[in-house]
């Protein structure tokens, strides 16, 4: 691996580099923070895509694309004097250093829940109302969900067993389906939200993520599906005119693979 120099030197050269393009590279000139937050996302979801498949070689891809990214907003700050890269880095590591009393101070903790809970007593402390402030309102209604779950219970509100969270969702089941029964669109909605934040609330107790759950199974699906639909072109069909058992038997031997 590289030493710290050669890390060190890495990074000054991307910065060299950004600032070249920055002032020679007409599309670089042009770009501002509001044209560049789309491709951050999109990066970022690379990134966790490569995660999911464990392509460590994609991983460092995806990291560099999103580490020039990070350079990239810097140097925009830093041409109206708002911010620059050192501003960025101190940022960073004063909230670290604040952010981690049994490390750089004389707080005492036992374990991770702990120093999660200090995380967030802090974060008030720090002049924030609430300890949702931090969860963005952008963020998919799934991962979003799993985000608050997370915050308030590290402040204390949380059931304590995971029994008690598996009662909860077997109870919005059952007003869900009373809600089927009687036909009511509106309220169908709300209690199927409930049960998804109540399935949400289960992974957590069961420590299983749900966004890299629930794309596990899109990717297993797509897949299997796409298995499915090489079949029935091999056998010169369209899946359109397929039985249901016609096409559970590529179906299963997807499942074998």
């Amino acid at each position: 691996m590289n030493t710290r120099k050669q890390q060190l030197e890495a990074f000054d050269r991307l910065l060299t580099i950004m600032d070249e393009l920055r002032l020679k590279c007409p599309w670089d000139k042009k770009q501002t923070m509001e044209t560049l937050r789309h491709l951050t996302i999109e990066e970022t979801y690379e990134l966790g895509d490569a995660i999911l498949e464990n392509d460590l070689s994609e991983v460092k891809k995806e990291l560099g694309d999103l580490l020039l990214h990070i350079v990239f907003y810097a140097k925009i700050g830093s041409e109206t004097q708002a911010f620059d890269m050192a501003d960025v880095a101190n940022e960073i590591c004063d909230k670290l250093i604040s952010r981690h009393p049994h490390i750089y101070g004389d707080i005492s903790v036992e374990n991770e829940e702990e120093v999660k809970q200090n995380w967030e007593n802090l974060k008030l402390k720090e002049g924030k109302s609430s300890v949702l402030e931090g969860v963005p309102k952008s963020l998919p209604a799934l991962v979003k969900a799993n985000r608050i779950q997370d915050k308030v219970a590290g402040v204390g509100f949380d059931w304590e067993e995971p029994q008690q969270v598996f009662e909860k969702l077997q109870e919005e089941l059952e007003e869900l389906q009373h809600e089927i029964d009687t036909n009511n669109p509106e309220k169908m909605e709300q209690e199927f939200g409930d049960v998804l934040f109540s399935m949400i609330n289960y992974a957590r107790f069961l420590k299983v993520d749900p966004e890299n759950a629930l794309e596990r199974t899109n990717k297993k699906f797509i897949k299997r599906f796409q298995y499915l639909e090489g079949k029935a072109k091999e056998a010169g069909k369209a899946l359109k005119d397929m039985t249901l058992a016609e096409m559970d038997v590529y179906w299963n031997e997807a499942k074998k693979l």
